[in-house]
């Protein structure tokens, strides 16, 4: 597989919190487990040694995200949030990085969502997948475009309010 393959979209914000993550894990979080691991040996029998088994499966975790962070980090392609055709005489177009507000038809409430790369993608908190279904069918589209999303219920159709 070419890097282009392994590739992850995501904002500069996104890759900076990547980073800050993986900082933590292997600076501080891994010289902690492994200070809890040296305790749980001290206390003799490790076939009898709960704390030590929970300090190892802690470190097999630890260590599995630092090597998922890292490719993440390595496979990072930053989605420049402003880039000149992200622009048009009618207003901006969606893209990853915009601020998208929608309102779903036959709804008065409004619904605001930032669309970001799936390494980033937090729903809950309003950042949606550009490879989600709403995150996709959102691509490429203006103020006022009206569209059509397939879900597992079936289509709905939403109208985007805004775009920036």
């Amino acid at each position: 597989m070419t890097n282009a393959e392994n590739e992850i979209l995501i904002t500069k914000e996104g890759l900076d919190k990547l980073r800050e993550e993986l900082d933590y894990l292997a600076k501080i979080k891994r010289k902690e487990v492994t200070e809890r691991i040296k305790e749980a040996l001290s206390y003799g029998d490790l076939s009898e040694n709960s704390e030590y088994q929970d300090a190892k499966n802690e470190q097999a975790f630890v260590e599995g995200k630092i090597l998922e962070l890292e490719q993440k980090v390595k496979n990072a392609k930053v989605f420049s949030e402003h880039k000149g055709k992200g622009r048009t005489s009618s207003g901006n177009l969606s893209q990853i990085g915009s601020v998208v507000t929608i309102k779903q038809a036959g709804s008065k409430e409004e619904e605001q969502y930032s669309i970001v790369g799936s390494a980033e993608a937090d729903p809950l908190n309003g950042k949606i997948s550009n490879e989600s279904p709403l995150g996709n069918a959102l691509l490429n589209h203006l103020s006022g475009d009206n569209i059509t999303v397939n879900t597992p219920t079936g289509k709905t159709n939403y109208k985007i309010i805004s775009v920036h």
